[in-house]
């Protein structure tokens, strides 16, 4: 037997477990706040970051422990972490939130996810849903692209190709072709020059990639089975995931609300933050 062999010890086992989450909360750009007990988890949509939360988080905590945290490749995520073949699908980044609620050790955490985030947070509770209590869902899309007769999601396969084809060859020119579409408020100029700005911020080649996985995932069979208490925030003239995508997923997510909101566009968090904290908030006392 050589000699020179060390059994690791218990100190070092915790040694190793304090280093990965440590490295899971830094590879993620993980934030911590708020004085409340159950976990809330914000899950930014594509081409953003956490700071898209700012109008919203701050309004829960005095209740919840907020957690806020960039996906790999997104804001100011370890850009080394980025692995082009995990990223290369939803599940990758679904891995991300599993890894963070891991690492912080949540128990009961409520997901808030926008947009592509709510599949992906979907996606995480089915994979650790003893650590998960339910989900809110901000105009949420289990598939983009249309799928007739029976399926309206908002998009063809030309204009998906179109997209994915711009970002590679325009970063400017798609960056601001997206940001009006998506958050539809033209008489808030300034929301939509955000959003543009924090598109233009991703390496084109990740922005393509993460656009590539959402816009032509389809989830619609990872709705069955799926019980999890889920609140669904649906917005007026959203072009990005339509009243018949709301309606789907309600019919095909036996636990949920359909919250049909006013605001209108695609990002509520930010153009119309009160009403969100305020649909949220309902849901969250009705404790159903």
């Amino acid at each position: 037997m050589d000699s020179s062999y060390a059994v690791p010890t218990c100190q070092d086992q915790r040694s190793t477990e304090k280093d990965w989450r440590m490295n899971i909360q830094q590879r993620n750009n993980v934030q911590v706040f708020g004085r409340g007990r159950q976990p809330m988890v914000f899950a930014h949509g594509f081409g953003c970051d956490q700071v898209m939360w700012r109008l919203l988080s701050p309004a829960f905590e005095q209740d919840y422990t907020v957690v806020l945290f960039d996906y790999v490749g997104a804001g100011h995520s370890d850009p080394d972490a980025y692995d082009p073949q995990r990223y290369a699908s939803l599940r990758g980044y679904a891995k991300d939130v599993v890894e963070v609620c891991e690492s912080l050790d949540l128990q009961n955490a409520i997901l808030v996810a926008h947009s592509v985030s709510s599949m992906i947070c979907l996606l995480a509770a089915t994979e650790i849903p003893q650590r998960i209590d339910r989900l809110v869902m901000i105009c949420p899309s289990p598939r983009y692209l249309n799928d007739p007769p029976d399926y309206k999601g908002g998009f063809e396969q030309a204009d998906i190709e179109g997209l994915l084809d711009m970002i590679e060859r325009n970063q400017p020119g798609w960056a601001n072709y997206l940001a009006g579409m998506v958050m539809k408020n033209p008489d808030r100029p300034a929301l939509a020059e955000e959003l543009e700005a924090s598109f233009c911020a991703m390496d084109p080649p990740i922005a393509r990639r993460f656009a590539a996985a959402a816009f032509l995932a389809d989830n619609r069979n990872d709705l069955r089975g799926f019980d999890k208490p889920t609140l669904i925030l649906q917005c007026a003239q959203d072009s990005v995931a339509p009243v018949e995508v709301g309606s789907y997923l309600h019919r095909h997510l036996v636990n949920s609300r359909l919250q049909q909101m006013k605001a209108t566009g695609h990002c509520p968090h930010m153009s119309h933050p009160q009403e969100t904290i305020a649909l949220i908030r309902e849901y969250l006392q009705a404790g159903v």
